[in-house]
């Protein structure tokens, strides 16, 4: 008996993921092999850089916060230590954006923290 080979989807999985690496240089969009290769690892590096990410803002607001302290005469260290010592909970999102945004409310908050 002949083997069954269901060609209508093989074809079709194919064809999407041709359809996915649309704009891809070279044999990266229209190989099916390097086209499947080049998309399973752009996955993976989507999959890493949503943790990059949150690290590299994290590390942005830092430094914002840190800048914005340090015109007031502060480290950030002792700036963020000072500023759970009073129970001030705001977290560092919020402050760099004081910091960018509204230097009198951020430095409001440093006069209380010193």
């Amino acid at each position: 008996m002949p083997r069954s080979v269901n060609h209508v989807a093989s074809r079709a999985k194919r064809k999407n993921i041709l359809k996915l690496t649309r704009g891809y240089f070279g044999a990266r969009k229209n190989v099916w092999t390097v086209a499947k290769n080049t998309w399973e690892k752009g996955l993976t590096y989507a999959y890493r850089d949503r943790r990059n990410k949150k690290r590299n803002f994290r590390a942005l607001w830092i430094q914002r916060i840190n800048a914005a302290a340090r015109q007031e005469g502060l480290s950030y260290s002792v700036f963020m230590g000072n500023l759970a010592k009073a129970g001030i909970e705001i977290n560092r999102k919020v402050l760099a954006d004081l910091a960018i945004n509204n230097p009198e409310a951020f430095k409001a908050i440093v006069e209380k923290v010193k």
